[in-house]
């Protein structure tokens, strides 16, 4: 449903027209698919060689536990969007649950972090096209991303929904064809140019399941959380799909088939046609086990699939983004002028502004040894700023538990076991951090990341100083009343 735009006021008016709001363009196809192509992106195609020269085969473990515990935040944020339908972002859902600050924090560094994410994907489709052609500058394939994302999200949502719905095709047909291909190869023995022969006993029989160890299989968990950032993007795009209550309760659920189908299964097949100690870090294991595997045309492909793979990842962020900004000029919290929308329903100024920061990645590749040290830098800080996300929506949902115990009693969407799994996700989310300590490569971006906390506590100082002086509420009202689509689906 749409909410029509504010008619323009008389000429001489002392304020202009208030914006209008986002547009419910989004098909259950769409949501999806979106879905689906948010846990499938440029961790899982190519930060996974890292995690698998850290853990080994044990990055089977790793993968099923941070999926275990993805599904229950998501099953909180999903709980907590249809418990009023009038929120648009887990923005929302942080300023109503625990105040306007965590509103302004939450908003904000879920902004920041899609922009750290963004030019992480960047930084990988610049690697991705070094295979293609090495000898092409680095600047080149990122100025060219980041020009053809801004046009990109400048195109109405439903055009953004089905960019992602083919680009989230691609993905799964590739990752699927590469799954079917493995098995064949395994059940025929297929032996490789190099003498190894397809089998899953080359899961263990290269230093066992856990062949560096518990600290290897520790170590791990550090990159293996950037592979799931982005599966609450289907939360952000909730606010503008259409039949909310039906469709993303579908999307949130399959979460854990898409777990065991794209990153268990697709791990398993890939170290059993090539040994894990066989893997390059740094390297997509998706192209250079079919590299080494000896079929040349179709590591070609598979590469051409994890560029647009990190593309589809680096859109949906930017659209994310772009959704967030939005939210927080609408609550005040950001320049007034991010609140605008076009006639397309799109917030032109929100990404132009988030686009800018895209060209940031230009630098960086230039900044370091190489792409695979910029993307391992730049992927640490944003899982740093991604954990402080998921940590509110557990925390909100244990208040929006006291709160309103008639509304976790009576939904039909209530996050399991909710009086033990919150503290169970928090207990998990202390473990990553101290993972991230413990890596040298990963300490530096951690240890950064109170400074944005800085940062924002000052900027909030001054916009809180800011509203109460001018007699302006500290954050926008969200309604309790029915949403209109309660309206639409009772009638249906």
């Amino acid at each position: 449903m749409t909410e029509a735009v504010s008619p323009p006021r008389p000429t001489g008016a002392s304020s202009e027209a208030p914006p209008a709001e986002l547009e419910r363009g989004l098909k259950n196809r769409h949501l999806q698919l979106i879905a689906i192509g948010g846990a499938i992106g440029t961790g899982l195609f190519l930060g996974s060689g890292t995690v698998i020269s850290l853990t080994g085969p044990s990055i089977i473990f790793v993968y099923m536990i941070i999926g275990v515990f993805v599904f229950f935040i998501m099953r909180a944020l999903g709980e907590l969007l249809l418990s009023n339908l009038h929120y648009k972002t887990f923005g929302d859902i942080a300023k109503d649950m625990l105040g306007p600050w965590a509103g302004f924090f939450v908003s904000w560094t879920y902004w920041f972090s899609w922009v750290v994410a963004c030019v992480a994907d960047i930084v990988a489709i610049t690697a991705y096209t070094q295979y293609f052609a090495p000898d092409l500058p680095v600047w080149v394939p990122a100025l060219l991303t980041a020009i053809g994302l801004t046009i990109l999200n400048l195109q109405p949502v439903k055009w953004f929904g089905e960019t992602e719905f083919w680009f989230a095709i691609v993905k799964i047909v590739a990752i699927l064809g590469l799954i079917a291909v493995g098995i064949v190869l395994i059940v025929t023995g297929y032996t490789s140019p190099d003498g190894v022969q397809a089998s899953v006993t080359n899961l263990w029989e290269h230093g066992g399941l856990f062949p560096l160890g518990a600290s290897g299989f520790i170590m791990g968990f550090q990159m293996g959380v950037f592979a799931f950032i982005g599966v609450e993007l289907v939360g952000t795009a909730a606010a503008e799909t259409q039949n909310p209550r039906r469709n993303l309760p579908k999307a949130i659920n399959s979460i854990v088939v898409r777990i065991i189908v794209f990153y268990v299964g697709a791990m398993v097949v890939i170290m059993s046609i090539t040994p894990w100690d066989q893997i390059e870090a740094g390297t997509s294991p998706f192209t250079s086990t079919l590299l080494l595997a000896g079929f040349g045309a179709a590591a070609f492909a598979i590469n051409l699939v994890v560029l647009t793979s990190a593309a589809s990842s680096a859109n949906s962020g930017l659209y994310s983004g772009t959704r967030m900004l939005f939210g927080l000029a609408k609550d005040g919290h950001a320049a007034r002028v991010f609140a605008k929308v076009d006639r397309r329903f799109i917030p032109r100024n929100a990404v132009f502004f988030t686009c800018v920061f895209l060209f940031a990645a230009i630098p960086l590749l230039y900044a370091g040894d190489g792409v695979v040290q910029a993307f391992t830098f730049v992927s640490s800080v944003c899982a740093s700023l991604v954990l402080f996300t998921w940590g509110s929506i557990v925390a909100s949902h244990l208040v929006y538990q006291r709160r309103h115990p008639e509304k976790h009693a009576a939904s039909a969407f209530r996050m399991p076991f909710a009086k033990v799994t919150p503290w169970l996700v928090f207990a998990f989310f202390a473990f990553i951090i101290v993972t991230l300590l413990l890596g040298e490569s990963t300490r530096p971006a951690l240890l950064a990341a109170p400074v944005w906390f800085v940062v924002l506590a000052f900027l909030w100082m001054l916009r809180r100083r800011r509203l109460l002086r001018e007699g302006l509420p500290l954050t926008g009202a969200i309604p309790t009343t029915t949403h209109p689509l309660d309206e639409v689906d009772a009638e249906h």
